[in-house]
């Protein structure tokens, strides 16, 4: 399923242009001020990203520019203002699109279309939150910009915990998906010394992470925040 964020604060359209787009394939997440949508991103990685730019508590501009720090996720601005300026801002911000009310909900929803086409497949293993972008098909991983180096080992550890971030997975299911050579035995403190490498390389603070966290007595978890 694809998965769409909305932020839209006059209800009504909000309510209608989510009513158009939602179908069994595609999942629509409706927040209504800036505060809510800069949570929204932090939380899930999403396919496409429709912004209003005109907002109580600030401009859809704002969550574009720090989307666009971590992510090359789609994005469709949505502005009563059709001044050329604010096209160009928006257009060099970082938006793939710009629509400017009132529009037709049709037209809305080929747009739509048009940037899930474009993106499928190349997000499928592409997560961005916080100040983290990892991208497992390009084997690209950064942390505020930065480029990070991970081997094979770390990349598989971390994949498997952001893909089921919010639980605990305990040691033996992560060495068993982990190392699948066939070996008939595998060292617990290999996954150990790969947890402890990959926080050193992801945490602020390794010793106190705030992400890759030991369940004590199970095994580990990257938390949601």
């Amino acid at each position: 399923m694809q998965s769409i964020l909305l932020l839209e604060d006059d209800t009504a359209l909000g309510c209608g242009i989510q009513l158009a787009l939602q179908s069994p394939a595609v999942d629509i997440q409706l927040c209504r001020t800036l505060a809510q949508g800069n949570i929204a991103v932090t939380q899930k990685a999403y396919d496409l990203l429709i912004l209003d730019v005109n907002l109580p508590d600030g401009s859809g501009l704002e969550l574009l520019r720090k989307v666009r720090q971590v992510s090359r996720v789609p994005v469709i601005l949505l502005t009563a203002n059709d001044l050329e300026m604010d096209i160009v801002t928006g257009l060099e911000s970082g938006a793939d699109d710009y629509i400017t009310k009132p529009f037709s909900l049709a037209v809305l929803r080929a747009r739509v279309n048009a940037q899930l086409r474009r993106s499928a497949g190349r997000n499928g293993a592409c997560f961005a939150f916080d100040d983290f972008l990892f991208d497992f098909d390009r084997m690209e991983f950064r942390k505020a910009g930065q480029s990070l180096e991970l081997s094979k080992t770390e990349q598989k550890l971390l994949r498997i915990l952001v893909e089921n971030r919010g639980q605990t997975l305990s040691r033996g299911t992560l060495i068993d998906r982990i190392w699948t050579d066939g070996a008939e035995y595998v060292d617990e403190n290999a996954l150990s010394v790969t947890v402890k490498r990959l926080r050193d390389k992801l945490e602020d603070a390794p010793s106190s992470p705030q992400y890759l966290k030991t369940v004590y007595g199970i095994g580990y978890t990257w938390a949601v925040k």
